[in-house]
C-alpha cells in the first residue's frame, strides 16, 4: 500500500484534532521507535504553524513539559517545550529547575559539556504514563537546532531545562527515557502515595531503599 505523503498525513490528522488536541502516542507504537526524519520543507509555513500549536495544546492538555512530534504519530524531528516550573524552592535548588518558556526546536542535537557530569532525577514521559523512575543525565548540554522560523539556535542549556532537551531530542531518535533508566528505581505514580513516596528533591533516599547507585558526581 502506497505511503500518503506526509504533508497530506498531517493534514488528516490536525483535521481529526478533537478541540485542538490529539491522543499521545503511547509506548509500543513503532512510531516511537525509529529516528524520525529531519523537517527540510515537507510542510509549508502554514502547516508547520498548525501543526506546533496542536502539539503546544496537546502539551498543555496532557499536562506536559515537552512533547515531541512522533508522540502524536508524527515522524518529524520537531518538539515543543515548556515549563512553569512551578516547585519549591528547595526542588528549584536540588534540580535546577527554573522556568523554561516556550519554544520550538526544529532538528534538534545535544552534546555534553562540563565534561559530561550527569545528574539523576525521577522522570517520567506522557508516552509512559502511570511510571516513574530515575534517569542520569547531562547537566549541561550545548543544544543545537532551528526555530520555527528556520532560524539557528546553538546554546548551553542546564538545569532541568537540560533534562528536557535531551528527553524530547531522545524520542526524535527513537530513544525513550526508560532506555536510560535505572530500572530499580521504577515506581508506580497510580496513587498519591505512591508518588510521595519518593517526592523527594533528589532520588538517594530511593537509591538507598530500592538499592540502586546514583552517578558519583549527581
Amino acid at each position: 500500500m502506497p505511503t500518503m505523503p506526509l504533508h497530506d498525513q498531517v493534514e488528516a490528522l490536525l483535521a481529526a484534532a478533537d478541540a485542538g488536541t490529539l491522543p499521545i502516542v503511547a509506548a509500543g507504537d513503532p512510531v516511537l521507535r525509529r529516528p524520525a526524519e529531519p523537517v527540510d520543507g515537507q510542510l509549508d509555513d502554514a502547516l508547520l504553524d498548525r501543526l506546533v500549536e496542536v502539539m503546544r495544546r496537546t502539551m498543555h492538555a496532557a499536562p506536559g513539559v515537552g512533547l515531541a512530534a512522533p508522540q502524536i504519530g508524527v515522524a518529524l524531528r520537531l518538539a515543543v517545550l515548556e515549563d512553569a516550573a512551578t516547585v519549591t524552592e528547595e526542588v528549584r535548588a536540588a534540580r535546577g529547575r527554573v522556568p523554561l518558556p516556550f519554544r520550538v526546536l526544529v532538528n534538534p542535537s545535544y552534546e555534553a559539556v562540563d565534561g559530561g557530569r550527569r545528574v539523576a532525577f525521577y522522570e517520567g514521559c506522557l508516552s509512559v504514563p502511570g511510571y516513574q523512575a530515575v534517569v542520569a543525565r547531562h547537566e549541561r548540554v550545548r543544544l543545537r537546532a532551528l526555530d520555527e522560523r528556520g532560524r539557528a539556535v546553538d546554546e548551553e542549556v542546564g538545569g532541568w531545562p537540560a533534562r528536557i532537551v535531551q528527553h524530547e531530542t531522545d524520542h526524535l531518535d527513537g530513544t525513550l527515557y526508560l532506555d536510560r533508566a535505572e530500572l530499580r528505581s521504577l515506581s508506580s505514580t497510580q496513587t498519591q502515595a505512591a508518588v510521595e513516596r519518593w517526592a523527594q528533591p533528589t532520588p538517594r533516599l530511593a537509591a538507598a531503599e530500592l538499592g540502586f547507585p546514583l552517578p558519583e558526581s549527581g
